[in-house]
């Protein structure tokens, strides 16, 4: 019981840290971005996103190379995308004045780039277990570092059109902005995150451990819930200064990290990462449901309610449920064997 309270003692401590962290983040990136004349959307996308991504990245990196645990690590990207867009979306229409405006170039660009880094990311898993299977029941693959290039490229076509967006656009640049200082702002603010998010996830394993929960599970939920923290205050706090194109777009830029950036680089620093594919289709299976939810949301009237936000947030509830249902043995959708 002691060491629960430490744990729980340890999370909320990290939390406070990871608050912190993310408020130099998105004041700094704010900052970077009038500075350079970037489009709110290219900011919230690119910017902000990949500072506060970084969490899940190293939390890929740690489960696979520390913790030896891929599935984790997988889990922990695929459960904090699911949070990005359920969650934060609904909490930033909660703490902003109501409701959301979306525009165009969000729902027909950011949306649909990231519907194909899902499918992209299912499709190199997929092909791992095709050409590079573990064992003869051909459910287990390995993806290989070739294979992690293919995420890691469409990303580069990512970022090369919102440096196209960025060309574009003439906005005016704010050239009383002390860009190094600024950057060693967001520099500080990432390496606190990192380390409050370490905290969070040493916490959420100790708690997984504790409960006897599978890692991949636990993964899903405490991991990414804690390094997702990051991206809910910049989403938030964007929200409530009106600026619902940086909120929407760093959910969005930051899942698209997530899926082609953050399980990639764990691929290669760990020379490949073994899967195994009956958790991995049907985590993200939910995730194409939670995608197609939030893009018929964001489409219709071009707004999110908060209505709309509280149905975002009780489907998570419902992912939530299924996966404690699933720890405990009352459902086996996922295969835990």
């Amino acid at each position: 019981m002691l060491d629960i309270l430490l744990l729980l003692a340890l999370a909320t401590v990290a939390t406070g840290v990871v608050w912190k962290g993310s408020s130099w983040l998105e004041s700094a990136s704010n900052s970077l971005a009038a500075g350079y004349g970037v489009p709110p959307v290219v900011q919230g996308a690119l910017i902000a996103a990949a500072g506060s991504s970084m969490p899940e990245l190293m939390s890929v990196l740690l489960a696979t190379l520390v913790h030896e645990e891929s599935g984790l690590g997988v889990g922990a990207i695929v459960g904090s995308a699911v949070f990005n867009l359920l969650v934060i979306p609904g909490l930033a229409a909660l703490a902003g004045p109501g409701e959301m405006q979306t525009n165009r170039k969000l729902v027909y660009k950011e949306s649909l780039f990231y519907m194909l880094s899902v499918a992209v990311l299912l499709l190199t898993f997929s092909l791992a277990v095709i050409y590079y299977p573990i064992g003869e029941n051909g459910v287990r693959g390995t993806v290989t570092g070739p294979l992690a290039l293919f995420p890691l490229a469409l990303y580069g076509l990512y970022v090369f059109t919102q440096y196209l967006d960025t060309a574009e656009d003439e906005l005016e640049v704010d050239t009383s902005i002390n860009l190094a200082r600024n950057w060693l702002w967001f520099g500080l603010g990432l390496v606190v995150i990192i380390v409050g998010v370490e905290g969070l996830v040493r916490a959420a394993v100790g708690l997984g451990d504790a409960f006897g929960t599978p890692s991949f599970l636990w993964g899903m939920t405490v991991v990414a819930a804690g390094s997702s923290v990051p991206d809910a205050f910049v989403s938030v706090v964007a929200a409530r200064s009106g600026r619902s194109s940086v909120s929407l777009g760093n959910v969005l830029g930051s899942n698209i990290f997530d899926l082609l950036v953050a399980v990639p680089i764990g691929v290669l620093a760990a020379r490949g990462m073994d899967i195994q594919f009956a958790h991995v289709v049907p985590m993200m299976a939910f995730l194409v449901l939670a995608t197609a939810i939030f893009f018929t949301i964001a489409r219709t009237d071009m707004l999110l309610s908060e209505r709309e936000a509280w149905f975002l947030i009780g489907v998570y509830g419902l992912f939530v449920l299924w996966l404690l249902l699933e720890s405990i043995g009352l459902l086996s959708i996922i295969q835990t064997s």
